[in-house]
């Protein structure tokens, strides 16, 4: 099983226990795109449709396209509501569209699990002239002050062999849009423009344990490092006055131009 596909094992768990996107990032959206509710959007990688829902109710027609056969299900589940939704179980890379032109295509928290060598191209083959792409990610961020709990339990990870980046992270303002390179090596869109934003949200134990359960490396990792791990995640938060720890989070969007 490509890691890609183990998101579709946690369907129901993905959606309460992944945060949602904050209501101004759509703002950005809609403002570097400059998209109405006429527009035809699609969405790629759409999981249990965290980021179909918003834009479903600013009143979008949208297609989805997910590659969950589960995750699909709980998209349409959802959005059974909006008419205008349709979701379409399928990999992007094999999806084959019906119809006119998109005026805006995106991908939250998905981009990076499309083939390289097809995304971009794909993209821009479905869009209109001078229509938007617009990517986006939500990963852990580590800005000033960040909780210490983080600091602690990468020895823990590290035990495990289980980290692959130095420690600390750089702070979010100082990490570069991850994105923009790769738009422009496309030769397909150029970057119009970049938007940042950052969150926190507190967790008791479970709360974390069932997000790292939507992670495809935690996922994967062999049963007996995962209950190491978990144990550890408990035992120390339970030294704490409330049990709880806080998560920052980061997401940078990312909107080009096709050219």
């Amino acid at each position: 099983m490509e890691l890609r596909e183990t998101f579709d094992l946690v369907a129901s768990l993905y959606q309460r226990a992944r945060p949602e996107y904050p209501d101004a990032l759509y703002d950005d959206l809609l403002a570097l795109t400059g998209v109405a509710p006429s527009a035809r959007l699609l969405e790629v990688g759409c999981g249990p449709g965290k980021a179909t829902l918003p834009l479903a109710r600013r009143g979008f027609r949208i297609t989805a396209v997910e590659l969950g056969t589960a995750l699909a299900a709980e998209a349409r589940r959802r959005l059974a509501g909006f008419p205008r939704v349709e979701v379409v179980t399928s990999s992007f890379e094999e999806w084959e569209p019906a119809g006119a032109p998109y005026d805006l295509v995106y991908a939250a928290t998905a981009w990076k699990w499309v083939d390289p060598g097809v995304r971009y191209a794909k993209a821009a083959a479905l869009l209109r002239p001078g229509g938007r792409l617009a990517v986006w990610d939500a990963g852990h961020a580590f800005p000033a002050g960040f909780d210490p709990f983080f600091t602690e339990i990468q020895q823990v990870y590290e035990a495990l062999g289980e980290r692959e980046e130095a420690w600390p992270p750089p702070r979010p303002e100082d990490q570069p849009d991850p994105h923009a390179a790769d738009f422009a090596a496309s030769g397909r869109f150029e970057v119009v423009g970049t938007r940042r934003h950052v969150w926190a949200r507190r967790y008791t134990a479970e709360e974390y344990l069932a997000l790292l359960d939507t992670f495809s490396g935690h996922i994967a990792m062999a049963p007996e490092r995962r209950e190491h791990l978990y144990a550890e995640i408990r035992r120390r938060l339970a030294a704490r006055p409330d049990g709880r720890l806080t998560r920052h989070w980061s997401a940078v969007l990312t909107v080009g131009r096709r050219v």
